[in-house]
């Protein structure tokens, strides 16, 4: 099996960040068009980050068309790179050294999710990811001034993997494209289930408090030891669907 680039350098990070761009587009395809953006850290270089270029769709995004964004400064807007995802990414991986990888979504659970005044309820093993750990910020408007980026960063604040942009989205971050892919992933399918019951009109069975405790353990336990395992399995199904992401 031959072994996959490593994100310790831009080249890998490339590779990476495009399959990423590749697999949410296959798993949940209502990404708004162009208006979503996934980003990812340049390895040894903190305050710089890949992300697409605004114009094109996951589907066109490609390891050598991914730009890089200064993410200390204002935008350059002859950079290609799309204004609200500039300042959303930029701020949460500012303020969060340990995050490198940031996926924001506009798909239809998430979307409902965000106007839901209930919020997300630990009805499923999905959920569970987040228990505790998942913000909420209020909806401003379009994501385009500067002021807005470091409260949506307030909300994700020190130990939080996951921001719901109330009538707007998901926020998701991970260390690496995988961690991030698998939050999203267990964040979209939480979001549906949950929706899909409270739909029925029947009664739910809610996790109890002290087994949601543990399982937040055993999937920070799992990332932390095998989790990584997934993420060359999703590769070789992309590369057997739709390898073009590798240009």
């Amino acid at each position: 099996m031959t072994a996959l680039p490593d994100l310790a350098d831009e080249a890998g990070a490339r590779f990476h960040l495009a399959a990423l761009y590749r697999l949410i587009d296959h798993h949940f395809p209502s990404t708004d068009g162009i208006y979503n953006h996934i980003s990812l850290r340049v390895p040894g270089r903190p305050d710089d980050m890949l992300i697409k270029r605004h114009h094109l769709l996951y589907e066109e995004v490609t390891a050598s068309n991914l730009v890089v964004a200064d993410m200390t400064g204002d935008l350059d807007e002859g950079s290609e790179v799309n204004r609200p995802g500039f300042v959303l990414h930029g701020a949460i991986l500012r303020a969060r050294p340990d995050l490198n990888c940031v996926v924001h979504i506009h798909s239809n659970p998430g979307l409902a999710m965000s106007a839901h005044g209930g919020g997300l309820r630990m009805l499923s093993q999905n959920a569970l990811r987040f228990y505790r750990r998942i913000g909420s910020h209020p909806y401003e408007g379009i994501t385009d001034g500067p002021a807005e980026g470091p409260r949506i960063a307030a909300a994700l604040g020190t130990d939080n993997i996951a921001v719901i942009l109330q009538n707007h989205g998901l926020a998701v971050a991970g260390r690496t494209p995988r961690e991030a892919f698998e939050r999203t992933r267990d964040l979209i399918i939480a979001c549906e289930t949950q929706l899909m019951l409270e739909a029925t009109g029947a009664a739910v069975i809610e996790i109890p408090e002290p087994v949601c405790e543990r399982v937040a353990r055993q999937y920070v336990a799992h990332d932390a030891g095998r989790g990584s395992a997934d993420w060359p399995a999703w590769i070789r199904r992309l590369d057997r669907l739709d390898p073009g992401y590798r240009a």
